[in-house]
């Protein structure tokens, strides 16, 4: 499904034919996660929805999120802290985390998408989705430690 921008219909015909209803709260949590590039967390969308929607609890984030993603609406990335994050970016992508700061960003990488999985793992079934979570520190971050040293 492409990002939202331009494209409620879209969005809407994704939803219905899932077999769920397309509420304005629903709405409002995904453009606004389309719109994101920092794969905000529940609490990050919540707190910036706050703002047009006053009414919108935080309940409801979570949920319509987890109903995005078992409907594969968006992806769950889990950090090394255990906040998961959240990505409506639908081309196949890998992330890269920063262990300080915790900024992720999407990259890709053509040669591994293209690898077969190991033979040894070839029997254990269906495989559906594959990508990776690289973990360092961001230049920003590391100017910032050569700064203080």
């Amino acid at each position: 499904m492409a990002p939202l921008k331009g494209n409620i219909t879209g969005f809407a015909q994704a939803f219905r034919k899932a077999g769920l209803r397309l509420t304005h709260q629903r709405l409002e949590i995904y453009r606004e996660l389309t719109e994101a590039t920092d794969h905000p967390t529940a609490e990050m969308l919540h707190r910036r929805l706050r703002e047009r929607i006053p009414t919108l609890s935080l309940d409801t984030v979570y949920r319509t999120l987890a109903t995005l993603a078992a409907h594969g609406m968006l992806k769950r990335v889990e950090t090394a802290e255990s906040l998961a994050r959240f990505d409506a970016t639908k081309h196949r992508h890998h992330h890269i985390i920063c262990k300080q700061c915790n900024e992720i960003m999407d990259f890709q990488w053509q040669q591994l998408d293209k690898t077969p999985l190991p033979e040894e793992i070839g029997s254990w079934g269906l495989f559906d989705n594959m990508n990776v979570v690289v973990y360092g520190i961001c230049g920003h971050c590391l100017k910032k430690t050569d700064a203080t040293t």
